[in-house]
């Protein structure tokens, strides 16, 4: 097997670097820079802290991920806002918005669990244009373009073709003091699909139904910087994103239902509580 190309490894060499303003190369090449850096901080210090309740940690590598993050992109379009997960909202004076995690699944990076991401997302007049979501440790580079469809490392990706939720390996998260809000879902979503899994990271799961690893993932109490990527990625690799109660998608919606399509109205079903007793053939 060929090792795998990094999409934004070199400039020259991808095939968004003929145009001077594409938003989706600009993001390919900081999440990697950014990828690049958080890989060196793991062989130092992360003065690990708490935010404002237990078990949601940041870590100095989030920070020096975001300066640069942010940096690189102001430099980029010096009139897009920007909105990150650690500093807020950076207003700008046009119609243009990049939204970025610069760490997603901080847990998993300061524990060495490979599974964490950089996220850049980039808006204009309120709908998605390009999305980058990048797993460093795994070298995986998922990037998508509307209406140019999706990549991992360059190549096409496309969902699952999974159709019933019983063949269905699905994918949620939230916070350990949340269990017993999001504990009644868990359990309906082991009782029907073939397994659940809970991996800590959004963009990276979203990404990982993009190319059918999962086929489908939900979540509650997510940020625009936790979706924005992800939720480009699965629209243009073929997939379905509402919010759970079944309405519109939004960035700020406080919650997602991400799918291959096939099984979105029978997944979503079952987290409102409606779903079947499980097929037993």
């Amino acid at each position: 097997m060929r090792s795998p190309d990094i999409p934004g490894r070199n400039p020259s060499s991808h095939k968004y670097s003929h145009v001077s303003f594409e938003p989706i190369a600009i993001a390919l090449d900081v999440a990697r820079e950014a990828g690049a850096l958080l890989l060196e901080h793991l062989h130092g210090p992360l003065e690990i802290r708490e935010k404002a309740r237990r078990a949601d940690i940041v870590t100095l590598a989030d920070a020096a991920s975001e300066e640069l993050v942010f940096k690189r992109l102001r430099a980029a379009s010096p009139s897009a806002s920007i909105l990150t997960e650690e500093s807020g909202l950076h207003a700008g004076i046009g119609q243009e918005r990049w939204i970025v995690d610069p760490l997603d699944g901080t847990t998993n990076y300061a524990h060495g669990y490979p599974l964490w991401n950089v996220s850049i997302g980039y808006e204009r007049d309120g709908e998605l244009i390009a999305g980058v979501v990048y797993a460093p440790a795994m070298r995986e580079c998922f990037a998508a373009q509307r209406g140019s469809g999706a990549s991992l490392n360059g190549d096409s990706i496309r969902v699952s073709e999974i159709a019933w939720l019983g063949e269905a390996l699905v994918c949620t998260g939230f916070h350990p003091a949340d269990f017993e809000r999001n504990g009644t879902q868990f359990a309906a979503a082991s009782h029907h699909a073939q397994a659940v899994r809970r991996d800590g990271a959004a963009a990276l799961d979203l990404a990982y139904v993009a190319c059918g690893r999962f086929d489908g993932f939900w979540e509650f109490d997510l940020h625009a910087w936790d979706v924005a990527a992800g939720t480009l990625l699965i629209r243009e690799a073929g997939g379905s994103v509402t919010r759970i109660d079944g309405g519109a998608a939004a960035l700020d919606a406080g919650s997602i239902l991400a799918t291959n399509a096939k099984i979105h109205d029978e997944l979503g079903a079952v987290l409102r509580g409606k779903g079947n007793a499980a097929r037993n053939d």
